[in-house]
């Protein structure tokens, strides 16, 4: 491969931090909508116009299944993909020889104690970073995790059990961007503290160590889970993305702070289709859910949104004013548009791809593709649009002037869910059950030479604020975290490292609900915790010459925590009047979703019933590393007879439940991919023991998940309730607990929780 080095002098500045065996140019179509980032490839080669499987332009096809868009660079093409119909599903980040279709590497893993149903696996996409060549994704239950270009796993983070992601049945993960130094995510979140609500918030990691540069709540309470991706913008020197929400938004969020800038309510639900950038001042959005104005469904609408970066209070509450124009004919719920030569096009929930004037909003023209249409998004390249649709086709369309002109459809024999992909004279199309690549066999396939990308030169101007960063951190009794303080000019741009010079203290806001601070000695700018630390949570101030820096954390339950919750205070009113207090601030996202309360003389954690989101609960009370420990409680359902709620803990990924509505103890991953029970007559208003522990085989990938219930005025029985052999055993996992109330009838119950070894 022949690398054009650019800014050499900034290059060899870095090499010393960054490691030059970090730099593997990258360039190519990098993102799921490609190098600029809209769907719309500069290519000058020409591309096909029939894309027929086993035909005269197929270069070949691999046997995965995909519902989203692959991206390739360096000669190497990196699919987000599936295997497997229930049980058996395992997904894949797979990198292939871009000219025959080899398979060079894979890495495989598994769902867990998500709700995902099967057929909605990988619908997303990975990115490649065009400066080092590593590739990021964001599995399905929220993993996001960075390799090398061959395959070695940098560095990982479970969104789940670290930040309190929610899964949907829905799948719907979307992909990661890289920008600078940060690889930004964003989905559902009740996290802790202040961040415990659920929000749809956005975090930024250092796309070398993974480390948390910021995280941002730019919107309101969620209605929907959404898997729009980031198009980014300058709005002076600022350096700002754009984005549909999960509360029915689009946002705008500062990409090098975090900091919300403004919103504008599009929808009554969620925004999944990613926004247009139609120019300075003008940004093109649609949805396809409720109008807020009126009875119909969906809109494309054109925003007039600030040129100028806003002082004071943010994020500005944008109205109906900045809307430019409206078209009530684009009805897309996850299709993104895509705009060239100032028209826009895309398909529709009803199978047309419309195409639309972007100055004046008017409908050109519209051409019917199929019957109906999800999620798949059309792209740009040689002057033609690639145009998948679910039903199965891929049409290659010209736009005539006053019409379209339709080349090819052509039978792809799987339906379509995600977006071409171009690399060279080939065309890339992702179906459920293969990966085609579609280019002239009589020419070998182009690999176009990358270009070295330089990372982002430090500031020289003066420093106006401070990032601390990890922005927050979790740790167990006995481990220490180092931060990294940084010094950024007023555009958010790192200027240089003030760590040694800061101080650091423990802050409680004037505001906090609960004062509370973490249990742990500052050093200099590292926090340490002892073997006896108390599970705990807090702020850490940092000031640097008169400016101030916040990071927060927790310290996390570990081997040896018990928790029989008397010590919590009571003194507040829930909806039914009763005393109540709050779970532990350092579990993830349990204050919204639990209440301490007196049962039966001692006091006990109750799950709330106030909010239908919640009927379903799971909060993670420790690291998700962890592995080897049992996990046990006391638990109890209210109810009659007849109806009953669920309860349960969360060991090393596995949930065991006492389901008692179906007289049985149950074991889940999840539903789809594992589910195994055993009958256990559960009566309500009694309580139950239950003990869990995950044995993983000596050698080998198995073991067996474990669980016991008995009634907990009896001795505990010598055998297990149930054993469960897995041959792939999740190798770790954090615990915590579950309640499941449907319709949010019956309370569940949970008393004297132990944490230990394995004995």
């Amino acid at each position: 491969m022949k690398t054009v080095a650019r800014f050499v002098p900034v290059l060899a500045a870095f090499a010393a931090t960054v490691g030059l065996a970090d730099l593997h140019a990258a360039s190519g179509w990098l993102n799921w909508r490609g190098p600029d980032r809209d769907g719309v490839s500069k290519t000058k080669i020409a591309l096909p116009d029939k894309l027929e499987v086993g035909g005269a332009n197929h270069r070949w096809s691999y046997k995965v299944k995909g519902a989203g868009a692959p991206v390739i660079a360096d000669g190497r093409v990196y699919a987000f993909g599936f295997y497997g119909e229930t049980t058996d599903v395992e997904e894949t980040l797979i990198c292939l020889d871009v000219k025959t279709g080899a398979k060079l590497w894979e890495h495989r893993f598994s769902d867990f104690i998500s709700d995902t149903t099967y057929n909605r696996y990988a619908i997303g996409a990975p990115v490649i970073d065009g400066e080092t060549g590593n590739v990021y994704l964001e599995s399905t239950c929220g993993v996001v995790m960075a390799l090398s270009r061959d395959g070695k796993l940098l560095w990982q983070h479970s969104m789940m059990e670290e930040f309190g992601r929610l899964t949907f049945p829905n799948g719907r993960t979307g992909a990661l961007v890289v920008e600078g130094d940060l690889v930004i995510t964003d989905g559902i979140t009740a996290n802790w503290g202040a961040d415990g609500p659920a929000r749809n918030r956005f975090y930024a990691f250092d796309k070398r160590t993974g480390e948390l540069c910021w995280f941002s709540t730019p919107g309101i309470e969620p209605i929907d889970s959404t898997f729009a991706t980031p198009v980014y913008g300058n709005v002076g020197n600022q350096r700002v993305i754009y984005q549909g929400t999960g509360c029915g938004h689009v946002v705008c969020i500062n990409a090098r702070t975090g900091e919300p800038v403004w919103r504008f309510r599009l929808s009554g639900a969620g925004v999944n289709a990613d926004v247009i950038l139609a120019g300075p001042g003008r940004l093109i959005a649609v949805h396809g859910k409720e109008n807020m104005d009126s009875t119909s469904h969906g809109r494309l609408v054109s925003l007039n949104i600030p040129t100028e970066y806003p002082t004071g209070p943010k994020p500005i509450i944008l109205g109906k004013e900045v809307e430019g124009w409206r078209n009530d004919d684009f009805v897309a719920f996850s299709s993104s548009p895509i705009m060239v030569n100032n028209r826009v096009y895309g398909t529709i929930a009803t199978g047309s791809l419309v195409c639309a004037d972007a100055t004046t909003g008017k409908t050109i023209w519209s051409e019917k593709l199929a019957p109906d249409q999800l999620h798949a998004s059309p792209a740009y390249a040689d002057g033609k649009l690639y145009v998948p649709m679910l039903h199965g086709t891929v049409s290659v369309v010209k736009d005539a002037g006053d019409k379209a002109t339709v080349i090819s459809v052509n039978q792809m024999g799987a339906p379509c869910l995600g977006a071409p992909s171009f690399y060279g004279d080939a065309v890339f199309i992702f179906t459920k059950e293969a990966l085609h690549c579609f280019g002239p066999k009589a020419s070998a396939a182009s690999i176009p030479p990358s270009v070295a990308v330089a990372p982002e030169a430090l500031s020289t101007a003066p420093i106006t604020q401070l990032q601390v960063v990890p922005a927050e951190f979790a740790l167990s009794a006995g481990q220490s975290q180092t931060f990294t303080v940084y010094g950024l000019d007023a555009a958010g741009r790192r200027v240089r490292a003030v760590s040694s010079e800061a101080t650091f203290a423990k802050f409680i806001p004037p505001t906090a609900l609960v004062k509370s601070e973490v249990d742990a000695e500052i050093v200099g700018n590292v926090i340490k915790t002892t073997s006896t630390s108390k599970m705990s949570a807090g702020q850490i101030q940092v000031k640097w010459n008169n400016l101030v820096g916040i990071t927060r954390g927790r310290i996390v339950a570990g081997l040896g925590y018990r928790e029989n919750f008397e010590s919590l205070p009571l003194g507040q009113k829930n909806e039914a009047a009763e005393d109540v207090g709050f779970p532990p601030l350092a579990w993830l996202g349990a204050r919204v979703k639990w209440h301490a309360l007196e049962k039966d003389g001692s006091k006990v954690l109750a799950n709330r019933l106030d909010t239908i989101l919640f009927q379903r609960t799971m909060n993670f009370i420790g690291k998700s590393e962890m592995k080897n420990y049992t996990l046990e409680a006391d638990v109890m359902t209210d109810g009659t007879r007849r109806v009953m709620s669920s309860v349960g803990l969360v060991n090393q990924r596995y949930l065991i439940v006492m389901t008692a509505n179906s007289r049985i103890i149950e074991i889940t991953s999840n539903h789809e991919r594992l589910k195994a029970s055993v009958p256990f007559e559960a009566q309500p208003n009694t309580w139950y023991h239950l003990k869990t522990r995950v044995d993983r085989d000596k050698t080998g990938a198995g073991g067996f998940v474990r669980a016991k219930l008995w009634e907990k005025s009896k001795p505990e029985p010598a055998a297990w309730t149930m054993e469960l052999r897995q041959e792939k055993l999740h190798e770790n996992g954090a615990p915590g607990v579950f309640a499941f109330s449907p319709q949010s009838l019956k309370r569940v119950f949970i008393d004297n929780l132990a944490l230990s070894a394995n004995e």
